[in-house]
């Protein structure tokens, strides 16, 4: 995924509970992945330019804890992607970012 904005170095991932709408109350803490090493360490991306997020209870084997957003499986989540200054394809759709896909 190359999100289309200015900034994509500011345009994170959080997670947020579903019931109360604030951001998901974990051990992380920090229910968020970007780019950004503040207040949790970025995301990494592979050779390829892609970059994976990981959405699960636990750390899986092999991936950096930037590349993680840690929930809770007793709480419902959702997501959001922010885009700071947006550029034209994010508005005529011609960029999507990819469904969430469950792994083994």
């Amino acid at each position: 995924m190359n999100p289309p904005s200015r900034f994509v170095q500011q345009s994170p991932f959080t997670v947020y509970d579903n019931q109360t709408r604030s951001m998901l109350q974990t051990p992380q803490k920090y229910p968020r992945a970007g780019s950004q090493s503040f207040p949790s360490p970025a995301a990494k991306a592979a050779e390829d330019g892609t970059t994976t997020i990981w959405f699960g209870p636990e750390q899986p084997d092999g991936v950096d804890r930037g590349n993680w957003i840690q929930t809770d499986p007793a709480k419902g989540w959702f997501t959001i992607l922010r885009l700071y200054s947006p550029l034209p394809s994010f508005f005529d759709k011609t960029w999507q970012p990819t469904e969430i896909e469950p792994t083994n």
